[in-house]
Formats: C-alpha cells, structure tokens, sequence
C-alpha cells in the first residue's frame, strides 16, 4: 500500500535532495513537482556557468520555487571552481586582513555569481570560531580564532550575499571550532560549560542573527553539557531552547548532511535520522550528496511511518515544510543587488592577506616542492598551490613522510628551495623534512593552511596565506616573485 499523498508531499518538503551527473535527471524534477523542497548542488552538478543555469532552469520546471542550495565558501571550499580552484581568499585570509567592508562585497560577488545561475540558497559562511589549531575541518573556513572578529566579519558575509538575493545559511550552530575530529567520519564531541560556549562559541550566531541571516545549519557534534549522548541535530535544546528562544532566530534551520557519520550512525540511517532531527526542531535536511530517487522516497516513507506511530507530531512537521517554503518565498521574492561577481576583487583580497616572516631574497630559480595533504570531505579533491602561477619555475610535488632531505638537496643543486604545504605543522613528516633541509640549505616556506603558531627554525622566510584558493596561490607566487 502506497503513502498517503497528502503526507508524502508534507514530508517532500523538508527534504533538501541531491542528484548525480551535469544534468537533473527526471526523477530529480518530477520529485520537485511532488513537493520536495530543493536540490542541493555539488562539484559533480558543475561543469561550467552556462550547463549550471540549464540546470536549475530545468529543476524549476518541475517547482518554480525549488531551493537550489550550493556550498560556494570561497577559499578551499568551491563547488563552482572545483575544477580550479576558487578566485576569492576564504574567511580566514578575510578575517586576517580585518576589512569587514572587504568581506562583505566579497561575499556579495560571490552571491552575485550564484544569483546569475539560479541558486538561491549558499550554505555559507562557515561562522565557527577555529579555536583548535589541529582542527580537521573548520581551519581556514574560519574568519579566526576571536569571537569579536568572527562575529564581525560573520555579520558582514550574511549582509553580503543577502544584499545580492541570495539566502545565506550560517554554520555549524552551536560551533564546531573547537574539535579536532571530523563529524563527516566521527561523532565529534565539545565538552565545554555552557558558559564558555557563550564566550567563545556563540557571539557570531547572535550576529547572524541580528543581521538577518535566512538559515543556519545545525553541527553534528556532540556538547555534553547541552545535547547529552547525542550530536546537537538532534538536541532540542540546541535548536529549540537555545537558537530559537534565546537567540531569537526565526529563520529556517537546516541540518548538515545526514548522510554523515556524526548524523547517521547516532541515528541508525539517514531516514531515522531525518526523525529526529524534525523532532528536535529542525526545518529542512539535508540528506547528501550521494542521492537516488530510492533514498529520498526512503526518507519521505520514514517521516510519514513516523507521524503514523507518534515519533512526530504532524504540527511539528507542518511547522518545518512552512519554514522551507518560507524561505523559498523569500528566494523568489529577493531583489539581489544587479552587480555582477567581480572575481579581481578576490585575488586583490588575497594579495592582502599575505604575511611573510623573514626576508624573500635569493630566490632566483628556486625548487618549488609542494608537499601533498589529504583534502577533507567538505574540500574535495580541489586544486591548490603555486603551480598554475609559476614562470618558468620548475616544481614538483612529494609525500613528506616519504621524501628525505638529501633527495630534495640533490634535485636543487645550488638554487634554493620553496616548500609548500598547508597545515605542516601537524602534516606527518614535514616539519622534520623541513627542519632537515633548513639545516643546511636555504628554504623559504609557504604555508596554505590554518595559520598555527608553529614557525620552524633556520628557514630564510615563512609566507602565510591563509587558504588555498586560486587566488591565494597566485597572490603567494607574486609575493615570492615567481609568478607569470
């Protein structure tokens, strides 16, 4: 016996699906037709600016005010230039230079891009304070390490993509700053008093929300001291008591992807956690990037099942579908700024941003080496480094676990080296290759990631970029000399 299709079309529209491949396949727009909320887009949706628009025009046959969402950070978090690299610096580079006026046309142009292509809602700005230097997947998605400034700077980005029609969605509420796991594989856990979450955690959601923000998206982490045993998507008191009545946000609350371990395996499988979720107060979910038709018809079935059973009270998920299509009747009703994405203003802002200890002399010809880091879920597998900048300067890329001293000295000969890397302060075997070689040759640093405090001894000069994007790469060449 099928659903009810009053309920299924109730459960639809809390739903944020997915979709493989360049073009929406039917399934995909005949389930927008039936009531799902949105699509959100990923790096495998995206081939070029003109197959996108065809894309979200063909999703809106199917439902004229489908949320078409897109994780667009900037920095090392692109969908659109996944293929290359994002042309703007990412919010810890922004936070470094300190400009909130910068940031905020930055995010602007980026919403002006969006905007052009039909997407409606950027899960973004990551507002999280990044107060662990050994954190695996906040880092540089960071504006920093202050409160103060991240508030700031979190307000301005809102502002920004607002300004151009765009929703913003700020994450990951109540802060994933402060964890050295990853909650795409873990559940990670922030066991700090609530009062210390105030101080130091929350600031910039209340910015966020005094600026207006649409949507913020809940953290699978773990906060004992709010959430219990459980990730704070699922926690009430996290959504309800806390964001809604004490903070005051009357947006739309949308859920991490549930297909995520922090999510997934606390709940049993996406379609229980789709449940509890609702249940605790969220509005719209997130169910991934690696959707079918089956999985979303899963999903849907388990809301229904469990408003048949008592697990949700259909107020509740009436309550949540109207948030969605709330904030899917603000996405058609927004005048966007007409200014078009100004991608110079990012490699500008980049250039800003670079800090250099020491001092950048003797490096005619050098030995770029770019020592190879994992990319996390949330960055995929994006280009990054000098080498789409260089002159004429020969380069080559290494693990530096795998890579001794000796062999790096004999490539080089007399000219000196560039090591390149990001987070090498905890990137196994480099800061002991580095130490090795700064011994006895003269090395100049670059580093991409989360700025630590870390500095290794005996190199000439230590460049800091603050990100990885396109344009950090290029704004570091061009410091260092070596660009085209």
């Amino acid at each position: 016996m099928g659903l009810d299709p009053g309920l299924r079309r109730l459960a639809l529209g809390t739903l944020l699906a997915a979709y493989p491949g360049p073009v929406p396949p039917d399934w995909a727009v005949e389930l927008l037709a039936d009531g799902l909320a949105g699509h959100t887009l990923f790096g495998t949706n995206v081939h070029d600016p003109a197959q996108v628009a065809a894309s979200t025009a063909a999703l809106r046959t199917g439902r004229p005010d489908a949320l078409i969402a897109i994780d667009e950070e900037g920095g090392d978090v692109t969908r659109l230039a996944h293929a290359t690299g994002s042309p703007y610096p990412g919010n810890a580079a922004l936070g470094a230079i300190g400009d909130v006026a910068l940031t905020r046309r930055v995010y602007q142009s980026i919403g002006a891009e969006l905007a052009a292509l039909g997407i409606t809602v950027n899960l973004a700005p990551t507002v999280d304070v990044n107060t662990a230097d050994d954190n695996p997947v906040i880092g540089t998605r960071s504006f920093g390490a202050d409160p103060v400034r991240v508030a700031a700077h979190s307000a301005a980005a809102v502002a920004g993509l607002q300004a151009a029609g765009v929703a913003a969605c700020a994450k990951h509420f109540p802060g994933h700053g402060a964890t050295v796991t990853d909650s795409h594989h873990e559940l990670p856990t922030v066991d700090a008093p609530l009062s210390l979450l105030r101080q130091r955690d929350l600031p910039p959601f209340a910015a966020i929300v005094a600026a207006g923000a649409r949507a913020v998206m809940t953290a699978h982490i773990r906060v004992p001291a709010l959430t219990g045993a459980d990730p704070a998507t699922f926690s009430r008191a996290v959504l309800v008591d806390l964001l809604r009545t004490e903070y005051g946000f009357t947006g739309t609350v949308i859920t991490d992807a549930l297909e995520m371990k922090g999510a997934a395996v606390a709940a049993g499988g996406v379609g229980p956690a789709a449940v509890r979720a609702l249940s605790a107060g969220a509005d719209l979910l997130c169910i991934g990037a690696k959707v079918d038709a089956e999985l979303v018809e899963r999903v849907a079935a388990e809301i229904v099942d469990a408003l048949a059973d008592g697990r949700l009270a259909r107020a509740r998920v009436e309550e949540a579908a109207g948030r969605a299509a709330d904030l899917a009747a603000w996405t058609r009703a927004a005048n966007g700024s007409p200014a078009t994405g100004d991608t110079e203003l990012g490699y500008a802002a980049a250039r800003r941003a670079v800090r250099v200890d020491g001092l950048l002399t003797g490096l005619d010809q050098p030995l770029v080496v770019q020592l190879h880091t994992e990319s996390t879920i949330a960055e995929g597998r994006v280009p990054w480094g000098l080498g789409p900048h260089l002159d004429g300067v020969p380069e080559i890329r290494v693990i530096a676990a795998e890579t001794d001293a000796a062999t790096l000295r004999g490539l080089a000969g007399d000219r000196p080296i560039v090591l390149v890397g990001r987070h090498l302060h905890r990137l196994p075997g480099g800061p002991e290759l580095i130490a090795d070689l700064a011994a006895v040759h003269p090395v100049t640093v670059v580093e991409m990631g989360w700025p630590a405090q870390w500095r290794p001894a005996g190199v000439r000069a230590f460049v800091t970029t603050f990100g990885a994007s396109h344009a950090n790469g290029r704004a570091a060449a061009e410091v260092l000399g070596l660009a085209g």
